[in-house]
């Protein structure tokens, strides 16, 4: 029978499984697969599996329950195997490779910072009263000049100056939270984001990264959003 796999963990992990529920429509109790000093996680599965509210929260409890208790290796949602002796087999096969991860992880766990501009007004007046340019165009656009090059010239000078200033502030956010981390990974942001950044935080120095994430908070422009979430399962540095 197909199995649904969660993670992996060193087998003498405590597994603390009671009062979970596994994914799908029909779910069925989580088990465990132990090969050498690897222990997976499982549970049967009979149906395709799609990323429902009730399965991805099924899937992210099981994470966070067993990271309370120790280093896991969490799998991305989805994964199914075809019987148990697959799974025994790629435990057997790469567990050098699963262990040295459980150790580089061992201790810690995953924050994400996602910054994003979330009020324009306060940049593009500021950007008005630095770049004189900008604002003889402004001022020329607001007395009625009729050129249609104008705006076009202003809207092009205001976005580059936007994206170079993100760009700067994004880059010293990093650099101000980046130490608190054994790894770091910056992913290029999607939407209004200009800064994706995923952390590997120890626990002695999750309490600095809380420390510095609330000092930028109050110390960061009244039109920037700074989103801080963890600490969470480390499937980024899942290698």
């Amino acid at each position: 029978m197909p199995l649904y796999v969660y993670s992996i963990t060193a087998k003498d992990h405590p597994l603390r499984l009671d009062g979970l529920d596994g994914v799908g429509s029909e779910s069925s109790p989580l088990r465990t697969i132990t090969a050498g000093p690897l222990c997976a996680i499982v549970s049967d599965i009979d149906e395709a599996v799609r990323p429902k509210r009730r399965d991805l929260t099924a899937h992210q409890a099981v994470q966070e329950r067993l990271m309370t208790d120790g280093t896991v290796l969490p799998l991305q949602f989805g994964y199914i195997a075809p019987a148990e002796r697959a799974v025994r087999a790629v435990l057997e096969s790469d567990a050098d490779s699963y262990l040295a991860t459980l150790e580089r992880l061992e201790g810690c766990a995953e924050y994400h910072v996602r910054v994003s501009q979330a009020d324009d007004a306060p940049l593009l007046q500021q950007i008005l009263e630095d770049l004189p340019e900008a604002r003889e165009l402004n001022e020329r656009i607001r007395g009625g000049d009729r050129d249609p090059g104008l705006p076009l010239a202003l809207g092009e000078m205001v976005a580059h100056e936007v994206q170079a200033r993100q760009e700067t502030l994004a880059a010293g956010l990093a650099e101000a939270l980046i130490p608190f981390s054994r790894e770091h990974l910056t992913r290029p942001p999607s939407g209004s984001d200009f800064l994706n950044l995923s952390l590997l935080v120890p626990d002695e120095h999750k309490d600095s990264l809380r420390t510095a994430e609330a000092n930028i908070a109050r110390e960061i422009d009244s039109g920037i959003e700074l989103r801080f979430s963890g600490p969470l399962p480390p499937y980024t540095f899942v290698q």
